[in-house]
């Protein structure tokens, strides 16, 4: 996953939402969303490449959600799957914070990553690059997530979390599908606002637009997960072929247990 926004303790009627793209290379196997086999609590997709996920929900109240540190020249090949980060978590029983901790005391056993994981509104947040040097307790209000740190002002992180801010409603309804269509911006940022993260600048433009659209990479999916605060709420996620043309799309309504953490 390359961006995401969340909201959290902030809504009335809607204290936890999260709303992210996944991109990847097309080619790349993964499954859609769907409680998993081996633990039916867990939401959440599948690369079918390494094991992990990139972003899910568990019924115990359990969620959590990873992006990539873009930094090119720091990847290494002898490293662990940064996918294993969120499936562990959700499927696990530490604390948000103890885990958080945990991941920062092993964080040099992966390539860059960005972690946020939650109990509830329990929330921290969690890198292994220079911009992060521990762990931080998330306090309520609205993030945005790309490639760098949390809430790095990149164009697209800006945008997100601009059209988003105005785009969840005041009510109770929870309109689904407004929120996909800003997921499904691809405008691109101009060349003199373009991070250098060391990509050569027609990469740089591609990865621009919240949602990007190219023959061999792009976003792959969307993913919603909104919570009310009796832990109502609901698990959407909409698929795209390389087009960008939105091909399968799955509501999980759910019901989460607080116990670790109140909405």
């Amino acid at each position: 996953m390359c961006i995401a926004y969340l909201s959290l303790g902030v809504h009335p009627h809607w204290p936890l939402l999260i709303a992210a793209n996944r991109d990847e290379y097309h080619e790349r196997p993964a499954l859609a969303a769907r409680p998993w086999p081996e633990a039916p609590h867990v939401i959440a997709g599948r690369d079918l490449s390494a094991g992990g996920t990139w972003l899910g929900l568990s019924l115990h109240g359990r969620w959590a959600l990873l992006t990539n540190y873009r930094d090119p020249a720091a990847h290494r090949t002898d490293v662990r799957s940064r996918g294993e980060l969120v499936s562990d978590f959700l499927q696990g029983d530490a604390s948000a914070e103890t885990y958080a901790r945990t991941v920062f005391s092993r964080a040099d056993h992966y390539n860059g990553f960005n972690l946020i994981v939650g109990q509830g509104l329990n929330a921290w947040y969690v890198g292994n690059h220079a911009a992060c040097t521990a762990p931080v307790s998330l306090q309520p209000g609205r993030y945005a997530l790309s490639n760098h740190a949390l809430d790095t002002p990149w164009p697209k992180v800006e945008r997100l979390r601009n059209r988003l801010d105005a785009a969840i409603p005041d009510g109770e309804e929870l309109a689904l599908d407004a929120l996909y269509e800003t997921l499904r911006d691809g405008q691109q940022a101009r060349d003199d606002t373009l991070p250098r993260t060391g990509v050569p600048l027609e990469t740089e433009r591609l990865l621009s637009s919240i949602f990007i659209v190219s023959p061999h990479y792009g976003t792959r999916c969307s993913t919603l997960i909104a919570l009310d605060p009796q832990g109502r709420g609901m698990f959407s996620e909409t698929r795209y072929d390389p087009a960008g043309v939105p091909v399968e799309r799955h509501d999980w309504p759910c019901q989460v247990s607080m116990e670790g953490g109140r909405l």
